[in-house]
């Protein structure tokens, strides 16, 4: 697991987050300090406990719509992948997949699909949500968590750095359908390659909308040199055999 943390001007120098109490903010950045390479937290109340922070310091957090807590007590910090580019060999996958299967990201933030929503409502209180030990009103859920219309693709890990400081990971459906059109490509090879050059050439870096772009130029390029070699190969052996 990587060792380093940080946070992202993006996300902590806004009104919104300089707006909460600073026992709010310090929560934050300690339980951001302790996350997972996933973002997820094991031990918030522990936590909550240790910084001299309250429950309602905890109910801030979700409310504003900077960490989602679970059933089970464990939280995720939604912005994670703003804050932190975790190089994929130093990458350790979280233990929770349940509930990391539960999310989507949305722009680099982590938000709930519908399904992720417990359904064990209060008949008389449908106004209230409740997910682990904080509850926050339904307007505030529909506020972290919009509905996506399509329910978001496998990912595949291979994480592309964006010139805006978040990561682009390649879905699984992209590389098939890539694997098609340049036959003579290793595609993940490839994207690892890519991956190392956009580490280390941080101002040649792609927004979201144009990594597409960028990645088909690559692949494409790389057919050409593939189909290259493959055409030599395949005249030289025809001279060969005429001999």
């Amino acid at each position: 697991m990587a060792n380093r943390r940080m946070f992202s001007l993006d996300v902590v120098n806004t009104d919104n987050f300089l707006d909460m109490p600073s026992s709010a903010q310090c929560l934050y950045f300690h339980l951001g300090m302790r996350a997972d390479d996933d973002g997820f937290v094991s031990s918030p109340k522990r936590i909550v406990k240790i910084t001299n922070s309250s429950s309602d310091d905890m109910k801030i957090l979700v409310s504003k719509g900077y960490v989602i807590p679970f059933e089970n007590g464990i939280i995720v910090i939604c912005h994670w992948k703003q804050n932190n580019s975790i190089r994929t060999d130093r990458y350790k996958e979280t233990r929770f997949l349940r509930e990391k299967g539960m999310l989507c990201s949305n722009n680099g933030k982590y938000e709930l699909f519908p399904t992720g929503i417990p359904s064990d409502i209060p008949v008389g209180n449908p106004d209230k949500v409740s997910i682990g030990k904080y509850s926050i009103d339904k307007y505030s859920i529909n506020t972290i968590c919009p509905e996506p219309e399509q329910p978001a693709p496998d990912l595949s890990g291979i994480l592309l750095p964006l010139i805006d400081g978040t990561d682009y990971d390649v879905p699984l459906p992209r590389i098939e359908k890539w694997s098609g059109a340049y036959p003579a490509v290793d595609i993940k090879q490839e994207l690892y390659k890519m991956a190392a050059w956009l580490e280390s050439n941080p101002v040649r870096r792609k927004t979201r909308r144009g990594i597409d772009r960028f990645i088909n130029n690559w692949l494409s390029r790389e057919q050409d040199r593939g189909g290259m070699y493959k055409c030599c190969s395949a005249n030289y052996l025809h001279l060969d055999s005429s001999h």
